[in-house]
């Protein structure tokens, strides 16, 4: 802003002729939340969040959901394009209808030329969803301009000037919200009357909240059919304000043109409040996600910082990550740090901001350094453009699951899933995905990172599927087996146009018809799970059909068993095996998430019937599957596909699951013993506190894997961790049975060849106060240095490590067909393993050596 110390001067003088407001301790409380936000190149409807965001209920407890929506349809809203452009639209939250006419009065009539008025439509009975205690409030859209004197009027009140602002836009969005303040005063914070407040304030975009769950405001508003360029959702478990009241809900839109929510809680609230008091903002709903959108308005719109300066702002850069930045960007973080730190939310969270940037829709996320809080990004790119960020991969795929089953311009899986590391000095942990106007009228959908980097969303390959050849031209050898074949379909494959490649998968159909069911789905697992060069085709809608293909199998199960595969009729069915090797297909949709009637308890159900394999299809966010086995299970094995839920295979004693895609957080918690694999990237926590058994990780792992792990554990990673990998790990000797991590730093390359990362490990926190156990990190050119190390030394590779990591190589080959002799090759040439991989122990500090004295002798 051109003069901001004067407009917060402005603000300190309206606060001055206001009531003061305290927040009641007593409505403090630690929560989480969910989140889930989409951007996209043409306008998506509301029923597409139905589904992702009923899914992700358990995040929430009903005591607050909402949405918001930025790149309106001006139709819907009963406006030309026009007013849509160029007016605010001003969203009043009303619970008492009887003061409708006095907020108007006061504060709108008075103030603004109403273009128009759009009541949003409702339910005509809200007591039809069982899930809300209370009716919603009725919502008033006002599409309004500044009157001239009513800014004459604000200028005077507070000393203020147009001298004083760069742009009228900027003047009139402070009187905006100067007034929003005033109104929910007012109508909101006074006597805690709670009668109406502003939901929104801002031009293209608004929000809806309740006390209830985000769907149900989908369902209340009937927004089924209204599209938005961008979406935001939002779950609630309450942390602070009233707890039991739509404007405690996400998303806040105390920023103008913003709508915020967030995953998580702030430890220093106080302090955050006090900061913005300073500078003339008083919170009014004491909630942390409150203060978090009032201090992004003031970085970015008061201070008219940068996207990247007020991200740091609220995410500071730390320790290694700070130091590997260019000096001249030191310089700036370190004096944004100096003047904002005390404004800086410290503690779990996980930032989702919708904000309308004038002609330009954006959906922000933006990651804690500290990664307290899971996190997921993705895109996909076909014929359309769509992005996504939120709690869970699960409830992403979920959206996509809607779009596709209507647009045949999306497909059911993203281009490109990661998780991010805040803080990072690569690209930040936070993502900004901007939807620009093109000018043949439409959209397009640009992602950069925060330093404004363009990050790359075109893959290559072809995404316009067509109808499967009659013959794939492949050659069938007679008596083939999936170990066989595979490597002959992969060689050939580049050649395959979409004709051929869904013709190949028609004649592995027919082969499990005809032959044997379980050599089709063993090669088509192998074709869904391996990394190879897919040539001509778009990787993601290739393995899309692929699963689709392993399903179709799979689900007549149910009505033609064989010796191999037995389905599971309805919910309830408890058929018993036919032979000890058959298994048991379970299609996940019937079952909720969690609870007394869920997936994971009809799975010990089955197992209770003599059931020992397992396959579960459709998972769509399913919690805790492989949990309450019970004792010594080595002869159980659970393979699942779809997009699972947190907790698979937490408290395993022994059973083997495969998870045929990414997983999400908290897997293999208290993992006691056998083998977990997953075939591809896994979440927050993985191998929290467990005690032993053998961990496989395809890709990444996000933050905090192997924390607090004691016993055996043995866990090889092929891509890398972000941070906090074996955080107080204390796992004895791995050459007295301890437990132990590898670390190959790799990744796949677009044709399937494998690469080194650039660092095989990236954060500042590895090995952090651990005891016991060791890291072995394939590192041949000693990229990994000891500031690195919180905690750990580097030490000689023996051959006694060799015989005790040789064995867990090897059937990492045997699950992911990453080659040993592949991991040994630098530069071309084998190397001694003693050259490739570095060894990292415990170090113990003079504390800890007098207390292993005292124990010794006591």
């Amino acid at each position: 802003m051109k003069n901001a110390e004067a407009l917060l001067d402005s603000r300190r003088l309206m606060n001055s002729r206001l009531p003061k407001f305290e927040m009641n301790d007593d409505d403090a409380a630690e929560g989480g939340c969910g989140v889930v936000g989409l951007a996209c190149e043409i306008p998506v409807a509301g029923r597409h969040l139905f589904k992702s965001l009923e899914q992700m209920r358990n995040r929430g407890n009903g005591k607050g959901g909402g949405v918001a929506m930025v790149g309106l349809n001006h139709e819907q809203f009963g406006v030309s394009a026009e007013i849509l452009k160029n007016d605010y639209l001003y969203a009043v939250a009303y619970l008492d209808d009887s003061v409708r006419k006095d907020v108007e009065e006061q504060f709108i009539n008075s103030t603004f030329d109403v273009d128009h008025t759009h009541e949003v439509p409702t339910l005509d009975n809200w007591q039809e969803l069982g899930n809300l205690d209370a009716q919603p409030p009725n919502v008033v859209c006002y599409f309004i301009r500044p009157k001239p004197a009513a800014v004459e009027k604000f200028l005077s009140d507070g000393n203020l000037t147009e001298s004083n602002f760069p742009n009228k836009k900027a003047m009139w969005d402070e009187m905006i919200f100067q007034n929003t303040h005033k109104l929910n005063v007012e109508y909101y914070a006074k006597e805690q009357r709670a009668d109406a407040f502003v939901l929104s304030h801002g031009q293209n975009m608004i929000i809806l909240k309740i006390v209830g769950y985000a769907e149900d405001v989908i369902r209340y508003y009937r927004l089924d059919d209204v599209t938005a360029h961008v979406w935001i959702g939002h779950h609630r478990y309450p942390t602070r304000g009233r707890v039991t009241h739509p404007g405690g809900a996400h998303p806040f839109g105390q920023g103008v043109d913003v709508a915020l929510v967030h995953n998580g809680d702030f430890s220093n609230y106080v302090s955050v409040k006090d900061y913005l008091a300073q500078r003339g903002m008083e919170p009014l709903f004491f909630t942390d996600t409150e203060v978090a959108a009032l201090g992004f308005d003031l970085h970015s719109r008061v201070y008219g910082y940068p996207m990247e300066y007020v991200i740091e702002s609220l995410a500071p850069t730390g320790e290694l990550d700070f130091v590997m930045l260019p000096d001249e960007k030191q310089e700036v973080y370190e004096a944004i740090q100096k003047t904002h730190i005390h404004g800086s939310p410290d503690g779990p969270w996980f930032f989702i901001i919708a904000k309308a940037n004038g002609l330009t829709h954006q959906l922000i996320g933006i990651t804690d350094t500290s990664m307290l809080r899971p996190q997921v990004f993705s895109y996909q790119r076909g014929e359309v453009g769509i992005a996504f960020c939120g709690s869970e991969k699960q409830v992403i795929d979920a959206v996509l699951e809607s779009l596709s089953s209507e647009d045949k311009r999306f497909w059911r899986r993203c281009d490109e899933y990661w998780n991010a590391r805040g803080g990072s000095y690569t690209d930040g942990g936070s993502f900004i995905f901007d939807v620009n106007p093109t000018d043949d009228g439409g959209h397009e959908l640009i992602m950069s990172n925060k330093f404004g980097a363009i990050v790359d969303t075109h893959p290559e390959g072809n995404f316009e599927i067509e109808p499967a050849a009659m013959d794939s031209g492949f050659d069938w050898s007679p008596e083939w087996t999936p170990s066989e074949i595979f490597p002959q379909i992969v060689s050939t494959f580049p050649t395959l146009d979409w004709p051929a490649a869904r013709g190949l998968l028609s004649e592995i159909g027919s082969h499990a018809s005809q032959h044997s069911r379980q050599q089709a789905v063993d090669l088509l697992c192998l074709l869904l799970n391996r990394k190879y060069d897919t040539g001509k085709l778009r990787t993601s809608i290739w393995l899309d059909c692929v699963e689709d293909a392993i399903m179709g199998i799979l689900n007549h199960a149910g009505t033609t068993p064989c010796e191999y595969f037995s389905g599971q009729k309805s919910p309830g069915h408890l058929p018993k095996p036919q032979n000890p090797s058959q298994a048991i297909v379970v299609d996940a949709r019937p079952y909720p998430i969690e609870g007394i009637d869920s997936l994971a308890r009809e799975l010990v159900a089955l197992h209770r019937t003599g059931w020992r394999n397992f396959v579960v299809t459709h998972c769509h966010g399913h919690r805790f599957i492989g949990n309450g086995f019970g004792m010594e299970t080595s002869d159980v094995r659970i393979d699942v596909f779809g997009s699972v839920g947190d907790y698979l295979g937490s408290g395993s004693d022994g059973m083997t699951i495969h998870m045929h895609g990414n997983a999400q957080d908290q897997v293999a918690q208290i993992h006691k013993a056998g083998t977990l694999v997953i075939h591809g990237d896994v979440g927050q926590c993985y191998g929290y506190g467990a005690k032993g058994g053998r961990l496989f990780v395809q890709g990444n792992a996000a933050g905090r894997p192997m924390i607090n792990s004691v016993g055996s554990p043995k866990l090889v990673i092929n891509g890398t961790a972000l941070d906090y990998l074996a955080e107080s790990f204390m796992a004895g000797d791995p050459l007295d049975g301890g437990g132990f991590v590898i670390v190959n730093g790799l990744r796949f390359e677009s044709n399937g060849e494998i690469a080194e990362l650039d660092t095989p490990y990236p954060g500042g926190n590895l090995f952090s106060l651990s005891s016991g156990g060791a890291i072995y990190v394939r590192d041949p050119t000693n990229v990994l240095s000891p500031s690195q190390l919180n905690g750990g030394e580097f030490v000689a590779l023996t051959d006694a490590d060799w015989d005790v990591i040789q064995p867990l190589l090897v059937e990492n080959e045997e699950h992911f067909g990453i080659p040993l002799a592949r991991l040994l090759t630098v530069a071309g040439e084998i190397r001694s393993p003693s050259e490739v991989y570095r060894k990292i122990i415990p170090l113990k500090n003079k504390a800890l050596s007098v207390e292993d004295g005292w124990a010794g002798k006591h």
